[in-house]
């Protein structure tokens, strides 16, 4: 069965970037707590090699902020999630300006890929991040951001706010504070001490 790894260019699937079949860095290991999966790869990410670098994306900050990491990474830094137990995806390979440029197959076509890869490495939870790409990959119209009552490959999901500048509905510390919530839920301890583990005012919807 296909893993994490299975397009990359002579790199093991197992703990390290590799390049995707559009040459983007994929990050992903064994057996890791939480995969963050993007919706597909920016123009700008692709043409510098790392994921979410396009400027204005708020992934790494949301990161820091909630207490994944202990210092605020750079996309360039995007190994050092791996000790930490995270790594990153994407349901639609295809680069594109806009996630809104990818068509309806594309990403029902890039979610049933994406089973597979996970299924192959096992991690804890999938972190979706944008609702609306995950409701239209996985058929789950009903999404809201949260847990969802159904698995990816086996992964338990929970959707998060898509961390691009361009959503609006999402400030900064609204963006930290859903992914603080998902920390808490999965267990893993506040690495930088900004947010704690709660309570958090409750804004989902």
């Amino acid at each position: 069965m296909a893993g994490f790894g299975s397009w990359r260019t002579g790199v093991d699937k197992v703990g390290g970037v590799g390049l995707s079949g559009e040459g983007l860095n994929d990050v992903v290991a064994d057996g890791l707590a939480v995969v963050f999966v993007g919706i597909n790869p920016g123009l700008a990410s692709v043409a510098l090699g790392h994921s979410f670098a396009t400027p204005g994306n708020r992934l790494w900050p949301a990161l820091y902020r909630s207490g994944f990491t202990p210092r605020l990474l750079r996309a360039e830094q995007e190994r050092e999630l791996l000790p930490l137990g995270l790594g990153i995806t994407s349901i639609v390979r295809r680069p594109t300006a806009r996630a809104a440029q990818l068509t309806r197959q594309e990403l029902v076509e890039g979610g049933r890929d994406l089973s597979e890869r996970v299924r192959a490495l096992r991690p804890g939870w999938l972190a979706m991040l944008g609702v609306t790409g995950y409701r239209l990959a996985f058929g789950a119209g009903q999404a809201q951001v949260g847990p969802q009552s159904g698995t990816v490959g086996g992964a338990r999901v929970w959707a998060l706010p898509n961390p691009s500048g361009l959503n609006a509905h999402f400030p900064p510390a609204a963006l930290a504070v859903e992914f603080a919530r998902f920390r808490v839920a999965v267990g893993l301890p506040d690495l930088s001490g900004l947010l704690g583990d709660g309570p958090f005012p409750d804004r989902r919807h």
